[in-house]
C-alpha cells in the first residue's frame, strides 16, 4: 500500500460528524470540482464529512503522455479495449483505503462511510467497494461504469455484495456511452446490490435533477442508519 497519503479539500455539513463521504473527482480534475453541490444536497438531519481528495498528477496515454491528475492511465477511448489490470486501479485502490481508515480513526466506522466518484473516479468507487472487506453504507457513482465486469461476480467481497448503489448517467454522454453504464447497471443488479438508477437528458456532466436525486439517496441512507441505531 502507498505510504503518501492524498491531500484532500474537506467540507463538514455540522459541528458534529456522524458519517462521511468520499467523492473521486474525474480525469483531468481536482478535490475542488464537486464543493459546489454539497450545499445543494439538502443534507439537513445529518452531520456529514465530505472528503474530496485530488489524485497524483501523472502521464495520461491517450493524451501523448501529457501529466494531469488522473486515478488511472487512460491507454484507449474504446471501453471494450481498455486494460481494465488490477495493476491499473491497484494504486488509486490503495488510496481509497488509506482514506476510509483514516475516517475509521477519526471516529467514523466504515458502515457509516459512502464512497462516491464522477467519470474516471466512479469507476475507481465501484472496483474499491464491492472489494473492500468491510461493509460500506453505500456506492454511488456517476457517469461512469464498472470495470472488469466479466471479474466482478468472483472478485465482489460478501461484505459488500448488498451495499445499495445509485448509478446515474447522461443519454448523450460523449465520453462514456449510456450502453456501458447500462451493462454496469445489468452486471451490479446479478450481485444482488440494491441499486437505484437513473438517467438524464445530459452529457458528461451533472444537472440539478441529477443533484437533487443524489441528496434526496444521500438522505434516505443516512435516515436509514439513524433508525438502526439504539
Amino acid at each position: 500500500m502507498s505510504n503518501v497519503q492524498l491531500e484532500c479539500v474537506e467540507l463538514e455539513t455540522q459541528e458534529n460528524i456522524d458519517f462521511s463521504v468520499i467523492w473521486l473527482h474525474g480525469l483531468g480534475a481536482d478535490g475542488h470540482d464537486f464543493t459546489p453541490i454539497v450545499p445543494h444536497l439538502g443534507l439537513h438531519t445529518a452531520g456529514v464529512r465530505f472528503i474530496f481528495p485530488h489524485a497524483p498528477v501523472r502521464p495520461i496515454t491517450i493524451n501523448n503522455g501529457f501529466p494531469m491528475r488522473a486515478w488511472y492511465d487512460i491507454d484507449s477511448l474504446d471501453l471494450e479495449n481498455r486494460s481494465t489490470d488490477d495493476a491499473v486501479f491497484s494504486p488509486a485502490q490503495d488510496h481509497v483505503h488509506q482514506l476510509i481508515q483514516r475516517e475509521n480513526e477519526r471516529g467514523i466506522p466504515t458502515n457509516r462511510i459512502i464512497l462516491a466518484g464522477f467519470s474516471q473516479g466512479g469507476a475507481v468507487t465501484l472496483y474499491t467497494a464491492l472489494r473492500y472487506p468491510e461493509t460500506l453504507l453505500g456506492i454511488l457513482a456517476i457517469s461512469t461504469y464498472l470495470p472488469a465486469p466479466e471479474r466482478v461476480e468472483s472478485t465482489a467481497h460478501p461484505a459488500n455484495k448488498q451495499a445499495p448503489i445509485f448509478l446515474a448517467h447522461g443519454r448523450h454522454d460523449e465520453m462514456i456511452n449510456i450502453r456501458h453504464a447500462y451493462r454496469s447497471k445489468e452486471t451490479l443488479e446479478r450481485l444482488t446490490n440494491p441499486l437505484e438508477w437513473h438517467e438524464y437528458d445530459m452529457g458528461h456532466e451533472v444537472c440539478p435533477e441529477e443533484i437533487a436525486d443524489i441528496g434526496r439517496w444521500l438522505s434516505g441512507r443516512f435516515e436509514a442508519d439513524q433508525d438502526k441505531q439504539p
